[in-house]
Formats: C-alpha cells, structure tokens, sequence
C-alpha cells in the first residue's frame, strides 16, 4: 500500500467532495510528503485539514506515537551494545521528536556497553534544562552502570551545543570521575541531525 492508503485505513471516511485516500493525500501534501512532518503535527494542525476532525487527528497522533514507541523499545529489546552517537540518535529521536522543550535524559549501560536503562532527568523550556549531577550520579550507583551517555534535545533545531551545554557537560563529566564511572557522549538532538561530544573530541578533554 502506498502512504496515502495506509494514511487512509487511519481516517476511515472521506467528505462529500473527497474520497478517504484524497483526504490522505492532502495530509501528505500539507506535510510536503513526509511521514515525519506528519508525526511531529499536533492535533489542531491535524484537525485544520480538511476532512479530518478531532477523532481522526487524535487516531493519527496515537498511530504514530506507537510507532515511535514500538522503533524505540526494538533497540532496548535486541541488547544491542551502544557504539556510536548514531545508535543514540536512533534510540532517542522516538522520544525527543517534535518537542517545544528541551529534555534531558541519560543513558546508563554496563561494561559491555549495553543498555541498562534510560532515565529522563529534567524536563525544561524551549532553550535550556538544567543537569542535576547528583540526580545523574546517584542513578548511575543505584542501576550498577559503569558509563553514561547524556542526550538531551534543541527545539530549535540547531544540534550545536550553546556555552551551557559546554559548562555543564564539562562540571557532570568531573562529577562522575569522582565516582568512578565514565561521561562517554554529550549527544544533543536537533531537527535532523545530531552533535556528539564524543566525536568532536571535546569529552576527553574535560
């Protein structure tokens, strides 16, 4: 089936001017054909297209939160070691897409590097979170991690870190030495790309 069509089995029903699959089509056209635009619409931009009313958008929203939450919870499930900052943008864009504020969440994994859990430390407004390094820490000792990896989000959509990313990653990363485990990535998540500490270096100098 092609978008349109499985857009169409979600929406149900047409209006007296459209067919269900040129309901569909419309969606696809407002979102320039891209599923992800889609996905990232709240329901009053759903419900402003014509033919799809509060209970249609409301289907829509649900489908495709449990497509992320279905992509996402695959990773955790494969225990699969993570390597990159690229495996990180995969596990967490599920959750950090189409976000008006930033989150701030860690990534606890063994020795192995395998996922032991995630945990969202702080939820705050559209330019800054704060990192509670205690709150870090003490999540870290109480899961027996041996290395985190920190991602948070730029509703902006610019990925480059601001001076606070900077201060803060370079303060968490001292933090945890004194604990004995690891900083191994700072990953921040923007519209459609990422920055990694790890890959610039900028970690290991901390």
């Amino acid at each position: 089936l092609s978008n349109a069509e499985l857009l169409a089995i979600m929406i149900r029903t047409g209006t007296g001017k459209m067919n269900v699959v040129d309901v569909a089509r419309t969606l696809l056209h407002t979102a320039e054909g891209r599923l992800n635009a889609i996905a990232d619409m709240p329901v009053e931009k759903l419900c402003s297209i014509s033919g799809i009313g509060r209970s249609k958008a409301v289907t829509i929203s649900g489908a495709f939160e449990l497509g992320r939450r279905s992509a996402a919870e695959k990773i955790v499930q494969d225990r699969v070691p993570v390597t990159s900052p690229k495996d990180v943008f995969r596990m967490m864009l599920p959750f950090m897409r189409g976000l008006d504020h930033e989150e701030c969440w860690a990534l606890l994994l063994n020795k192995a590097n395998r996922l032991i859990c995630r945990e969202k430390m702080s939820s705050g407004g559209m330019e800054s979170t704060v990192i509670d390094c205690k709150a870090v820490i003490r999540k870290a000792i109480e899961k027996k991690a041996s290395g985190v990896i920190l991602v948070h989000n730029h509703p902006s959509g610019n990925a480059l870190p601001s001076q606070a990313d900077i201060n803060q990653t370079r303060v968490l990363t001292k933090a945890l030495k004194t604990c004995e485990l690891s900083l191994l990535d700072h990953v921040i998540i923007g519209r459609d790309g990422y920055y990694s500490f790890a890959d610039e270096n900028m970690v290991s100098k901390f």
